[in-house]
């Protein structure tokens, strides 16, 4: 149950929750998590605090997203490890994204989440989603077309396709 009266802040006791249910088994991996809509039913919380929960639990490895899809306890599936510490955030951002690239989340010829999406996802700045986006299609993983978006790239184009 959450404590509204509590110092410790809502979106941090509703991660408790759902991490206490991940560790225990009771989510287990793979198994969606309750979505947005459905935690806001539930703990009477407005969705922006479901968002920074499930944000918090992605940043610590035990929930995974898939766009159209939802959002699932334990570790991505297709995730590849990767040493991305030290590297500045856009480097960091542009080398998840051509992971979930290559693991299937978006596929070839397909529109990527908006600058706005990627935003919200990470938690930067929109120059950061830009210089991401811009890496990313240096190295041939996405193109972009005007007034329409960014879009995966053929496999063949892609840097190791």
């Amino acid at each position: 149950m959450l404590d509204h009266g509590s110092s410790t802040p809502v979106y941090q006791q509703l991660a408790a929750i759902l991490r206490a249910q991940i560790l225990s088994g009771e989510l287990a991996p793979g198994q969606a998590i309750p979505s947005e809509p459905a935690m806001v039913r539930q703990y009477g919380i407005a969705r922006t605090t479901a968002r920074r929960a499930i944000r918090e639990l992605k940043a610590e490895g035990l929930v995974y997203t898939i766009p159209g899809e939802g959002t699932f306890a334990g570790a991505s599936p297709e995730a590849a490890p990767r040493e991305t510490a030290g590297l500045p955030p856009y480097r960091q951002i542009a080398a998840d994204l051509a992971d979930r690239i290559r693991a299937g989340t978006w596929r070839p010829e397909r529109v990527m989440p908006s600058e706005q999406h990627l935003m919200q996802e990470y938690g930067v700045a929109k120059e950061t989603v830009r210089r991401a986006i811009a890496l990313l299609r240096e190295q041939g993983w996405v193109y972009t077309v005007a007034r329409r978006g960014t879009y995966v790239s053929p496999v063949n184009q892609w840097p190791d396709g």
